[in-house]
């Protein structure tokens, strides 16, 4: 029985995640400018982008979206305060014609601590109705933890492979 080819994905990383479970392990930190990475995940060759959320760096973002084939976007579920600033870059990145087919999916961390939105209510704040032709989906996760992580990758290279 053959194995199948790895595919070749390219991912951008919106802020900072810590991925860290029994099968890769990878440190991803809230930095000041961008790292890139290849990450194995089953047979998926992921080249990720963490491009940061810094204000500052924000406009740069565009220079990565050439290629870029699906988006890891975390969301900090316990600020309230600034949910409103994350839909708004987020709206403003999916309307950019070289992100027109990538796959979003949103990461909902810090779902360990009590006020954390659930994801019903990350869906409503970040407006991912108003995006019926898009393919997304929010995960649950604690990036301290693993929590989710694992899960939402799953999803990522699943949704990817039906795309094809």
């Amino acid at each position: 029985m053959s194995r199948p080819s790895p595919q070749l994905v390219s991912l951008m990383i919106i802020a900072g995640v810590i991925i860290n479970t029994a099968q890769y392990s990878l440190l991803f930190t809230h930095v000041l400018g961008f790292n890139v990475e290849t990450l194995q995940f089953k047979s998926t060759t992921f080249t990720v982008w963490d491009v940061g959320g810094q204000d500052r760096i924000r406009p740069l973002w565009r220079h990565y979206f050439n290629n870029t084939q699906g988006i890891i976007y975390v969301v900090d579920s316990n600020d309230r305060d600034r949910i409103g600033i994350a839909r708004e870059e987020l709206s403003r990145m999916l309307h950019e014609d070289e992100l027109h087919d990538a796959v979003l999916l949103i990461l909902a961390n810090k779902q360990d601590l009590p006020k954390a939105m659930g994801v019903g209510e990350i869906v409503k704040e970040l407006g991912l109705t108003e995006y019926p032709n898009r393919i997304w989906h929010v995960q649950p996760s604690t990036a301290t933890t693993g929590e989710g992580l694992h899960e939402g990758l799953s999803w990522l290279d699943q949704a990817l492979k039906q795309k094809q």
